[in-house]
């Protein structure tokens, strides 16, 4: 599927800052990045580097006193998601994981599988399928925690939403990870553009590693997976972040856009999920 995706960032600054920002697609074997453009009012020194952890690449600048700047993303993606029987989607011995995926068996700052180990095994333990165990852990997630703005913030750890039961798609998926590590299964924060997400936002959901594939899965249900578009991957919101500012920087406002090119987009749904997906 092809999208065009864009985003409009508007700053201020009262002296000299460091901005890195983290909101162009992942380019992938499954994620073709086809175009891109990135553009801001002012000529500024920047780089851009690919994180050496995790799926992402950012882009940092330095930024002098200003009353506004305006950066302007646009690009041109095309991703593909392969349709894998659940069957196949089964636990990998964590002798065989390879390297790169072990450390996402341990929690993290906003993820604490270690304190939800026994919540998970009461919940999930009893289920044999590594694949309808996270499918389970994603509809209990969906069913139990309201989806609501306002309640968090971005302190709010796993643990705090298994409390309080409320939150939003950052919430869903850093509960999503934190479960799906307690029971031994590796699994990563995932943050991105989403089709048909209303309002337009950047958007948050969570990844599992069954049968050898990355398995991504959104727990608010807000969203087509086929409609996602990657831009990080890490351990939770930490090192995912769309923006991180140093220095006296003002956010101001931003808005968000994914628009689909093809006529003929089909929608993922649960049915679909059934039968096991993954991104390549």
């Amino acid at each position: 599927m092809k999208f065009e995706v864009s985003t409009i960032l508007k700053y201020g600054s009262t002296g000299l800052s460091t901005l890195i920002l983290n909101i162009q697609p992942f380019k992938s074997f499954g994620q073709y990045v086809i175009s891109e453009d990135f553009q801001s009012t002012l000529k500024l020194f920047s780089y851009e580097w690919v994180a050496a952890s995790g799926e992402k690449r950012f882009k940092v600048l330095e930024i002098p006193e200003t009353k506004e700047i305006v950066f302007t993303y646009v690009g041109i993606v095309e991703n593909q998601i392969k349709t894998i029987p659940s069957a196949q989607l089964d636990d990998v011995p964590i002798s065989l994981m390879p390297i790169s995926v072990l450390p996402y068996l341990n929690p993290s700052r906003y993820c604490q599988s270690d304190k939800l180990y026994k919540f998970a095994f009461d919940k999930f333990g009893n289920i044999e399928s590594a694949f309808e165990k996270v499918m389970a852990i994603r509809n209990w997630i969906f069913e139990n925690v309201a989806y609501t703005a306002g309640y968090t913030t971005q302190q709010t750890s796993a643990l705090d939403t298994v409390k309080e039961q409320v939150g939003v798609c950052r919430d869903f998926a850093h509960l999503g990870v934190a479960l799906c590590r307690a029971l031994t299964i590796p699994a990563r924060y995932y943050t991105g553009y989403a089709y048909q997400l209303q309002p337009a936002d950047f958007h948050a959901c969570f990844e599992v590693y069954l049968g050898g594939h990355w398995i991504i899965l959104d727990a608010t249900k807000l969203t087509p997976i086929n409609g996602l578009i990657k831009i990080a991957t890490g351990f939770d919101a930490t090192d995912t972040a769309l923006a991180s500012s140093f220095g006296n920087l003002n956010f101001t406002s931003m808005e968000v856009r994914v628009k689909s090119l093809d006529d003929s987009f089909k929608a993922f749904d649960d049915q679909t999920l059934l039968h096991g997906y993954s991104y390549f």
